[in-house]
């Protein structure tokens, strides 16, 4: 969607997100903000309205249905929603690695869920102006949905689930002129990418990531994957021969 008037952002606190409002706030448009500590919003908030925007900050887990539900009623059906809240192990806390998956699990693909069917309900009940479409919906994956990594069993399969999640819902909601792009970014700094003791190849500030992926919506780009080195190389890794990929793999782990 080329020129969104009003931006909902879920996980807005830090990282991506963060980066995501500062930029749309540029543009002067009116910014839903959420996330689970509304001490954590409120100096994104303010970074928000010295650069134009007009942010509203909203307390609610995405993992939570019926909070999120609550959101949606209570506001304007934004031009552009994206679900961008996740976690990995790094924000998990120490519990056992069962415990640790499932809360990856449940945020990250739940989360999203929770986020983004209201979304598409209300952008459904919006009068239409053809050929312009009703909204946009924008679903944060990452270039781990590709392969399994060590490390990354819950995360890479919550990000690969919703990645085939949006890729359906695009196919099926044209006609309703809802757009739904999915954003697969490589490392990216953010409190997830903070934890990480290994090298990180082609890392990207969030702000600089935020602006490519403003560009991709704007073209309504289906699949917005960057760095575009990381990404081939992820899709290179994907269609190897089983044995040599597990050589790599096992490779990473040790």
């Amino acid at each position: 969607m080329r020129n969104p008037a009003s931006v909902l952002i879920t996980g807005a606190s830090s990282g991506i997100g963060l980066a995501l409002a500062e930029v749309y706030a540029a543009s002067g448009c009116r910014l839903e903000l959420t996330g689970r500590h509304m001490a954590r919003l409120e100096p994104v908030a303010a970074a928000c309205r010295a650069l134009g925007g007009a942010p509203t900050c909203h307390e609610v887990d995405v993992d939570d249905r019926a909070a999120m539900q609550a959101l949606f009623d209570r506001i304007s059906p934004p031009d552009l929603t994206i679900a961008n809240a996740g976690i990995s192990i790094g924000t998990s806390g120490g519990r056992n690695r069962e415990e640790i998956d499932r809360k990856i699990l449940r945020t990250n693909l739940d989360g999203v869920v929770n986020t983004i069917y209201p979304a598409i309900a209300a952008l459904t009940a919006r009068p239409r102006r053809e050929p312009e479409p009703r909204g946009q919906i924008a679903i944060m994956s990452s270039l781990a949905t590709f392969n399994g990594y060590p490390g990354a069993a819950a995360y890479g399969a919550s990000k690969a689930a919703v990645r085939s999640l949006g890729e359906a819902l695009r196919a099926e909601r044209y006609r309703d002129g809802i757009e739904i792009c999915v954003i697969c970014p490589g490392f990216i700094r953010s409190k997830i990418t903070d934890t990480n003791d290994f090298r990180m190849p082609f890392f990207m500030e969030a702000s600089r990531a935020a602006r490519i992926i403003q560009k991709g919506l704007a073209r309504n780009r289906g699949r917005i994957a960057f760095p575009w080195p990381t990404y081939w190389m992820a899709r290179l890794a994907g269609v190897l021969p089983s044995g040599l990929r597990d050589a790599l793999v096992r490779r990473m782990k040790s």
